[in-house]
């Protein structure tokens, strides 16, 4: 990646530099398109379920800057004479529901030969230029807070494995089917300095980059990081994605962990997510008014879990 060009233009609000979630551009004073795109295999085996999944996490990278879903073009790639006609149909009725409940148009897409399912979207939202919220505006004396749980990653692959079932599952299942829209809104009507959404990379691995982009540290309290039913008991055995150990062998020089913390949640916390939470930097006088917001537009489950800090610029500090 650093070797890929980088474009001076003064439109672009938000390039490659920090790592955010989308791409910024601003057309007029008044109007900036937000543009992301993802793909991904499945981590449920309902057809429909999975694409639910993959089109909330796809457009949550323009709800994590602020925006507002406008347009998505499916992706979908399939092996050829091994996936069922049907269940291909259910995955794209999933992703044309989500988007159509996003208030979204789904415009068409593109299929391809692969050797397994992958499915996802790219999604064109747009945003007011000044009112783009990116991962670059944490400041020391913010509030960090989380809106969904973290350890579905662990949750998933031990029902794969057939070692839990669906009591454990459901509730994240339906966490990943939720979307970011309503706690986008809440940031919108309060106003706060940075956000991202927590992925792939971990919800240790975006605090990271987020603390990175803005210049501060992160404290985390691992005590108040929202966390799934067994997902704790399921990595204290040894369940874990292969991801989840890369989380912690890249991000390793940026986060500093508590000796004593129990090896169990330093899994949790470096695990995977698919369609995550949104990981919010706020001002403290504005706690309250936004977990009031996001109770009532969408993030029941959020949680203050830390705080933005003067420091080494970029190190995540985990009690």
């Amino acid at each position: 990646m650093d070797q890929l060009p980088r474009f001076a233009d003064p439109r672009l609000i938000v390039g490659l530099e920090t790592g955010d979630d989308a791409g910024v551009f601003r057309l007029t004073d008044d109007l900036a398109l937000v543009q992301t795109v993802d793909v991904f295999t499945p981590v449920v085996d309902d057809p429909y379920t999975f694409g639910q999944i993959v089109a909330a996490n796809c457009m949550s990278d323009v709800w994590a800057m602020g925006g507002v879903v406008l347009t998505a073009l499916n992706l979908f790639g399939y092996p050829q004479q091994k996936l069922d006609a049907d269940d291909a149909a259910l995955v794209l009725k999933g992703c044309a529901d989500k988007v159509h409940e996003a208030g979204a148009v789904l415009c068409g897409g593109h299929t391809w030969i692969d050797s397994e399912v992958r499915a996802g979207l790219a999604v064109t939202g747009w945003v007011h230029p000044k009112k783009a919220i990116t991962n670059a505006g944490a400041r020391p004396g913010d509030v960090l807070i989380l809106t969904k749980p973290v350890g579905g990653g662990i949750v998933s692959l031990a029902s794969v494995k057939g070692i839990t079932g669906p009591k454990s599952m459901q509730p994240v299942v339906q966490s990943m089917v939720e979307l970011n829209r309503g706690a986008s809104e809440a940031m919108q009507k309060v106003g706060v300095h940075a956000a991202t959404d927590v992925t792939g990379f971990s919800l240790l691995g975006h605090a990271a980059i987020m603390a990175q982009a803005s210049g501060v540290d992160f404290e985390i309290r691992s005590l108040l990081v929202p966390v799934f039913l067994d997902a704790l008991d399921l990595a204290e055995k040894g369940i874990l994605l292969p991801l989840g150990q890369n989380n912690e062998v890249s991000f390793e020089e940026r986060i500093r962990i508590d000796p004593n913390l129990p090896k169990a949640m330093v899994r949790v916390l470096f695990d995977p997510q698919t369609s995550g939470g949104l990981l919010i930097s706020v001002e403290d006088k504005k706690k309250e008014m936004l977990l009031d917001q996001l109770r009532t537009l969408g993030g029941s489950a959020a949680r203050i879990i830390g705080r933005a800090v003067e420091g080494e610029k970029g190190k995540v500090h985990v009690f």
